[in-house]
């Protein structure tokens, strides 16, 4: 499944949604690798990105949501049923509790 919005566009969306300034991460990460984020230069490690939805208190997922679904809340409901199928399986699978 490709991604309807990328991860730069859903950063943006919900840091602008949320009323935060790129200074506002100042304590996870500098305001110029915030602008190289938004703009699609740098992709962040998964660390970073908890970090990063700390901020925005959010959980990582939402903005992955975001990023593959869009704004589209049924293209949400879609994918997150998905990964509930896909995570039930897993866990048939691999005795995962």
């Amino acid at each position: 499944m490709a991604a309807k919005h990328t991860l730069s566009e859903a950063l943006k969306t919900i840091r602008k949604a949320r009323g935060l300034s790129q200074e506002a991460f100042s304590d996870v990460s500098s305001r110029t690798y915030m602008s190289s984020l938004e703009r699609d230069l740098k992709s962040p490690t998964l660390h970073k990105l908890a970090e990063l939805c700390e901020v925005m208190e959010v959980h990582p997922l939402t903005l992955l949501t975001l990023a593959y679904a869009g704004k589209s809340q049924k293209q949400a409901e879609q994918l997150l049923a998905q990964v509930r199928r896909e995570l039930e399986t897993v866990a048939k699978q691999g005795n995962v509790p």
